[in-house]
């Protein structure tokens, strides 16, 4: 008998993401949901009491009138989980953080004491940010080529991984008996100079008990799929059929494989949205309610930008 198991993530939308333009006026869903932080702690506390393997909070730094509700007023991704960390013990917590527009050191800071703080459950998200605007709100007229994006996405999980292993297990005794709190060999610095990115080294931090951040991946283009299949342990995809899952799934093993990883410690992990009721026409009213009209000129406003989860909207846009 296979010894394989089903992973189960969440995604919280607060008042609601894409589609979802009336779920605020629920009265299950509190109307600060987005930035409740109550709200975000009892829904990682269900999922953990339902033993999902973790919670995942899904970002993106442009908008505009016209975005999914929760995606005009939300929660930082590391804040957040942060405060998660101490209101749960055993589920993962997955954050979204771009490497277009932020510093190696700085992410693998946070994310190495997001990792610190939740005893070994931190994961990164990987993107290199798909909404051209986003490049507006960090100083720069146009968003990265494609080639500089991914290369910038590499370079930048390269480091942070050789931040992260910038002390050993054991370099801090802190053993007062004989005075000695710190093992000066245990000590790695960097000195990475690469084509984006310069870091001397190390982290001010020591490592986990998980060792590392746990790496995700969503990205569907050609250079998306090649970056997870170089960096990615688990890789999110939204598949429109059974057979395109399968296909997606055999490809990026083989992707993983012709690098050298181990394909077995890959996970895929596709998406789906689930409305629970008593019956399928209760089901079908939920799901109606919960998107509103069908108002064509409102619909394709809020899907100006590409779904962040969505890979089949990626690749038709040339992939993230």
């Amino acid at each position: 008998m296979s010894d394989r198991q089903l992973k189960f993530g969440a995604v919280p939308m607060g008042v609601g993401g894409p589609g979802q333009q009336t779920l605020w006026r629920s009265p299950e869903i509190p109307g600060d949901a987005s930035v409740n932080i109550g709200w975000y702690i009892e829904q990682a506390r269900q999922c953990e009491a339902a033993r999902f393997d973790f919670f995942f909070v899904a970002d993106s730094q442009f908008i505009t009138p016209d975005s999914p509700l929760h995606y005009l007023n939300r929660l930082e991704p590391v804040t957040l989980l942060s405060a998660l960390a101490v209101a749960t013990s055993a589920i993962g917590l997955v954050g979204t953080i771009t490497t277009s527009f932020t510093a190696p050191f700085a992410v693998a800071r946070q994310l190495a004491s997001l990792d610190l703080i939740s005893g070994g459950r931190a994961g990164w998200n990987v993107v290199t940010s798909v909404d051209p605007g986003t490049a507006r709100n960090y100083s720069l007229d146009e968003h990265y080529d494609y080639a500089t994006r991914y290369g910038r996405a590499h370079e930048h999980v390269t480091v942070a991984r050789g931040l992260w292993d910038s002390y050993e297990d054991d370099a801090f005794p802190r053993d007062k008996q004989a005075g000695v709190f710190f093992d000066r060999s245990r000590q790695h610095p960097l000195n990475h100079r690469g084509e984006h990115f310069s870091v001397v080294g190390p982290l001010n931090l020591e490592r986990s008990a998980q060792g590392q951040p746990v790496i995700f991946q969503a990205g569907n283009s050609e250079e998306g799929r090649d970056l997870a299949a170089t960096v990615a342990e688990g890789i999110f995809t939204i598949p429109g059929s059974f057979d395109e899952a399968q296909e997606f799934y055999a490809e990026m093993k083989d992707r993983a494989e012709a690098k050298g990883r181990d394909p077995d410690g890959i996970l895929i992990l596709p998406g789906l949205a689930v409305t629970i009721a008593d019956s399928d026409e209760e089901a079908q009213r939920i799901e109606e309610d919960t998107q509103g009209a069908k108002d064509f000129a409102r619909m394709l406003a809020e899907f100006g930008r590409r779904s962040p989860t969505s890979p089949r909207s990626a690749r038709r846009a040339g992939g993230r």
